[in-house]
């Protein structure tokens, strides 16, 4: 299939920044041939105005646990202990390996409406997530979350045997859409001895780690307590850290950690909205990019989250941070466009994504700028970080593939999603429910 986009603004995020009036976008199978000029004598299958549309790279959202839809509005206005404690690892122990098909698949829903190509997801019966991201279009890095700490505290008694069948099964399936890695939960929560053999499987299926990593003052004092080292250099020692990681959340960390995280190549999800709605604190994120950090922009799970919308995360991000440092220049619009776009694409090991360029994926979205939110329009990239909306969002193609057409899905059955999501999370939280395990920072 040739698409041509034709007449567009395209903010490419290219090396050169480049944002192109009335440019056209070539698209032949997965890849994009051209930005600005259609190559002479291309001849498109289809042709989209793209007159007061922006066109972009699409969002890859770094960190999230995608069925947790099913807990949206479950667990509010709690302290992190007791949101896990007397909600979140209660209510999972009802849940039911289809609620996850159907809790991610509304996920899918809502990340494709906002923009979303592609998403790092750490939860649990993950063969599901994979067959909702199959059907939608979407890319995807999934990690089987486990505690190793027996199974009666593992949702389905799943054990690193069935995480490692899973891997081989779904790794580079879907076309290559679907990259998996495996997925401790935390060294808070993972004895040491369970995450060497983390360290082991990974490294013998060639996959990457999936970890929330240092989320509090109270687990960094555990950690000195019970191992001499912070949480970073705790994984570190034991190997983590030298299998390509993604490392969710490091909130507290110190000059060393910094060092660490940089040194191994450690991609650090920051998912801004959890943490001031938890009153977590914030990672440093301008100190992390000064050192040779990699971050990309997550928006965590639809339990502390609420929503999917990586949109509100760069919004987040910028106006925290320039507020936080009583510098409005800190972190530049395409900065924070890249930590959303570019940053999660490699995150994800999806390193042709994230710039509207010649060979590069045709992983890319449209907006609509005719609401009166993006007017006057001097500053296009400006209006999608701080003003636009994931109902500006018209059109999601992924390898070239259209997956959105004019605000409507073309992959999924939005309506009966919506309503099995909600049968079963009403039937989850309605029935028995036990705490499976206990948080203790």
């Amino acid at each position: 299939m040739r698409t041509l986009i034709r007449d567009t603004t395209a903010i490419t995020l290219d090396q050169q920044d480049r944002i192109l009036q009335q440019a056209d976008v070539a698209i032949d199978g997965d890849t994009i041939l051209a930005v600005g000029q259609a190559p002479t004598g291309f001849q498109p299958d289809r042709i989209i105005d793209g007159r007061h549309r922006v066109a972009m790279p699409g969002f890859f959202n770094a960190h999230c646990h995608a069925a947790m839809t099913l807990e949206r509005g479950w667990a509010e206005d709690l302290p992190f202990d007791r949101w896990l404690n007397e909600k979140i690892w209660v209510a999972e122990s009802a849940l039911e390996e289809e609620d996850v098909y159907w809790g991610a698949a509304l996920a899918c829903c809502e990340m494709i409406r906002a923009g979303v190509v592609a998403f790092a997801d750490h939860y649990f019966w993950m063969p599901q997530v994979g067959r909702a991201v199959e059907e939608s279009g979407m890319k995807a890095h999934l990690a089987w979350c486990q505690f190793g700490t027996g199974a009666d505290q593992e949702v389905g008694g799943v054990t690193l045997e069935d995480t490692k069948r899973f891997v081989r099964t779904w790794h580079r399936a879907a076309d290559g859409r679907i990259h998996c890695a495996v997925g401790p939960h935390s060294p808070y929560m993972c004895p040491p001895d369970f995450l060497r053999r983390v360290v082991e499987a990974a490294q013998d299926l060639n996959v990457g780690i999936h970890i929330h990593l240092s989320e509090s003052q109270e687990q960094v004092d555990n950690a000195l307590e019970a191992h001499g080292r912070t949480p970073v250099a705790h994984l570190d020692a034991l190997g983590i850290l030298d299998v390509p990681t993604l490392a969710a959340h490091c909130i507290v960390v110190n000059e060393d950690d910094v060092h660490i995280l940089a040194e191994k190549g450690v991609h650090v999800a920051h998912t801004p909205k959890t943490y001031l709605k938890l009153a977590m604190g914030v990672a440093p994120l301008p100190t992390f990019l000064e050192n040779g950090v990699h971050v990309a922009l997550g928006t965590d799970g639809p339990a502390s989250s609420n929503d999917l919308n990586l949109l509100e995360a760069l919004r987040i991000t910028g106006l925290h941070h320039k507020n936080a440092l009583g510098k409005p220049e800190a972190l530049p619009r395409t900065t924070l466009l890249r930590l959303a776009t570019q940053a999660g694409a490699r995150a994800l090991g999806f390193e042709q994504s994230g710039a509207l360029a010649p060979g590069r994926a045709a992983d890319l979205i449209l907006l609509d700028t005719e609401a009166p939110h993006w007017y006057p329009r001097h500053d296009l990239a400006a209006s999608v970080v701080y003003a636009a909306h994931p109902s500006d969002v018209t059109h999601v193609f992924v390898d070239g593939k259209m997956i959105l057409q004019d605000g409507v899905l073309r992959t999924l059955d939005e309506e009966r999603i919506r309503y099995e999501a909600e049968r079963r999370a009403f039937r989850m939280v309605g029935t028995p429910m036990e705490r499976m395990r206990a948080y203790r920072g």
